[in-house]
């Protein structure tokens, strides 16, 4: 019975990535990232259910993916999808009323540029399929994982919503620096760079100090700016992660 619970687990946080879809086609950005964000938490813990019952297995392996090309693939190519259509758009003060977005049409205002943010989702299977058949990736990622790279994406309408700022809001809805973010995420998922994994064979601070100190900044970040904290965490996490393997040799 036990063997069941990993998957299952999975299975949930492709449940999560589905509704979030749901909800981001209808322009419910902070409800779909409510279920992203429950999708990456199934996503964790369902690997860790795994080492510990004693059940990995191949199907596991390609069902996690599977779901994570959902959760942390499809959901944040849409959210850029989005983005990128509204600055298509005349800025207005309100945001969140869409009741003008109801067609393909309207929302890229007759531009294929949105579709630029589709890119997100291909690099994302790509990146995916790669970790796949890659038996190096145990200890530590090659390129930035697909649950970092969904939070980095749909951090954007969570920080439009909740720490509204005319100087933050123009700079998000800037499609410059959509497509800028749109090309620097397609290549950190699938960069060569090999980045520090949060599973901890022991907890001796000494062996694993970079990931203590990481987690310790990521806390107080997120209690100090919130949301806007979630893209200096993936950077300070690239950092860490390069230092980390300067030092290292």
């Amino acid at each position: 019975m036990k063997r069941y619970i990993p998957n299952a687990l999975t299975l949930l946080n492709l449940f999560s990535g589905c509704i979030a879809v749901i909800f981001v086609v209808n322009d419910s950005f902070v409800a779909a990232a409510l279920f992203v964000f429950l999708g990456i938490f199934f996503d964790f813990f369902d690997g860790f259910a795994a080492r510990k019952l004693n059940v990995q297995s191949e199907l596991g392996v390609q069902l996690d993916s599977l779901a994570d090309m959902v959760t942390s693939g499809l959901v944040p190519g849409i959210v850029m999808f989005k983005l990128i259509g509204l600055t298509q758009r005349v800025w207005t003060d309100d945001f969140y009323d869409h009741d003008s977005y109801n067609s393909l049409l309207e929302i890229t205002s007759g531009s294929f540029l949105p579709f630029l943010g589709l890119a997100i989702t291909l690099a994302s299977a790509y990146r995916l399929a790669k970790f796949n058949i890659d038996t190096e990736q145990q200890s530590y990622f090659k390129g930035l994982p697909t649950p970092a790279n969904a939070l980095l994406i749909l951090s954007l309408p969570l920080i439009m919503e909740y720490q509204n700022s005319d100087l933050i809001n123009s700079i998000i809805l800037n499609q410059w620096f959509l497509m800028g973010l749109t090309v620097f995420s397609c290549w950190i998922l699938n960069a060569n760079t090999k980045l520090f994994a949060l599973k901890f064979k022991d907890w001796n601070f000494k062996n694993n100090a970079t990931r203590y100190i990481f987690i310790l900044l990521c806390v107080v970040l997120l209690i100090i700016i919130q949301f806007a904290a979630i893209p200096i965490i993936i950077i300070l996490y690239i950092s860490m992660s390069v230092l980390d393997n300067l030092t290292s040799k």
